[in-house]
């Protein structure tokens, strides 16, 4: 067991499988030059979505981080799907992480999207310690696929 799983053990967490894209044709993850970039990731479990509607409507601010939390979560299975499966994948390859973007569905006039993407970015520094801080976009939108409430992506470094 790696450092990093090691850690998720601590955690008590238990990453959930790498999801199959339903819609584009499109790939879940990318290596290149030294860098992992996984596309954006939904709050789901098992392939049912857990959050959907806007925060500050059909969602409170902090079903809102948890869909944010949910959502990295799915970044962390595809992250190590990409570096060797569902199984094996080695999280300590990951050197840092460089970027989260989030995305939340919500009302006109809601200010606390960055409180709501902080469920990601706290989950990546629990996980990942000092090298899990990283530069972030944290962005309101009025609509998402699927009506989720939340949607986050990343771009890890990885070690050669």
């Amino acid at each position: 067991m790696g450092k990093i799983e090691a850690r998720l053990a601590e955690l008590g967490i238990e990453l959930p499988p790498a999801a199959i894209p339903k819609a584009a044709k499109i790939e879940t993850y990318m290596i290149y030059n030294g860098t992992l970039r996984v596309s954006g990731q939904l709050p789901a479990l098992g392939g049912d979505i857990k959050y959907i509607g806007h925060v500050g409507r059909e969602r409170s601010l902090e079903e809102g981080q948890a869909a944010a939390r949910l959502s990295a979560l799915n970044v962390l299975a595809q992250a190590k799907h990409a570096l060797g499966g569902d199984v094996d994948g080695d999280l300590d390859r990951i050197e840092r992480v460089l970027n989260l973007r989030g995305f939340v569905a919500t009302v006109e006039g809601f200010d606390q999207v960055a409180q709501v993407v902080n469920g990601a970015s706290e989950l990546m520094h629990d996980v990942f310690g000092e090298l899990g801080k990283h530069t972030r976009t944290a962005i309101g939108v009025a609509s998402m696929p699927y009506n989720v409430t939340v949607e986050i992506e990343a771009l890890f470094a990885l070690k050669n």
